[in-house]
């Protein structure tokens, strides 16, 4: 059975996490099937988005128990190894060219949590529930810290981080660490409503949009507008900015 099952409607693409009966825990091969998932999203030109989203009652609930065996058992250079394919994973998200979307419902927990993070957007349905428990067991949720500093507070970042609770959606969203949440009883409907507006806007511009958001990161203020312009120039030459010009004109 597939770890990982993708579908296309009207343009988007839907991942989903098919290890229901473990609750779409990590293991390698799910991961490795998750990145040949991006990775073809990246090549096909006719997608505007991306939704990453779990089988059965939950969304991720992280690494299964032979994921945390090996770990445990493992020499240094291959507990590197195996840090540097997930690292490989949240690179990847922001290295396609069009929006990542998680869909969460149920848990998102540790390594998952951590997947709905690296996502560009993240919805969820309204009785779902994250944490990054890691440190309950001596733990770091060490790569998904880049992501938390980039979205939150240093302090909520570091609570978060070194107590490991869990949280609602409700909550979630007001930190800022998710985008939207929808009941539970329309929640796949919802998620299908809210990504098909990239179905209606430029895709050039959504693509450029995103190489320049993430573009700045760590570079100082002149830098950055620098590079906006540079984006700015690129945009005004694509047929999407092109078309839309002409059509603005004629009203």
């Amino acid at each position: 059975m597939a770890n990982v099952i993708t579908t296309t409607e009207n343009s988007i693409r839907f991942i989903t996490l098919n290890r229901p009966e473990k609750r779409n825990a990590l293991n390698d091969e799910l991961i490795a099937e998750l990145k040949g998932a991006l990775r073809e999203v990246g090549d096909d030109e006719d997608l505007r988005a991306a939704v990453i989203r779990g089988a059965g009652t939950d969304f991720c609930s992280g690494a299964d128990l032979a994921a945390l065996q090996k770990i445990a058992e493992s020499s240094v250079q291959e507990n590197l190894a195996d840090a540097e394919s997930l690292m490989e994973l949240f690179l990847l998200m922001r290295e396609v060219k069009i929006p990542v979307v998680a869909a969460v419902h149920g848990r998102a927990l540790a390594g998952g949590c951590g997947l709905a993070t690296a996502c560009d957007i993240v919805l969820a349905a309204a009785s779902a529930t994250f944490g990054y428990p890691e440190v309950k067991i001596g733990f770091v949720p060490a790569m998904v810290t880049a992501i938390l500093r980039r979205n939150l507070s240093e302090k909520r970042s570091f609570e978060l981080i070194t107590q490991g609770f869990n949280f609602t959606a409700g909550e979630a969203l007001e930190m800022g660490l998710i985008n939207r949440t929808f009941s539970d009883e329309s929640f796949e409907n919802d998620v299908k409503e809210y990504v098909s507006v990239y179905t209606k806007v430029g895709r050039s511009a959504v693509v450029l949009s995103k190489r320049l958001m993430y573009g700045i990161d760590g570079k100082s203020f002149g830098a950055s507008l620098q590079l906006g312009a540079e984006i700015n120039t690129i945009a005004r030459q694509t047929e999407d900015c092109k078309k839309g010009i002409a059509k603005f004109l004629k009203k």
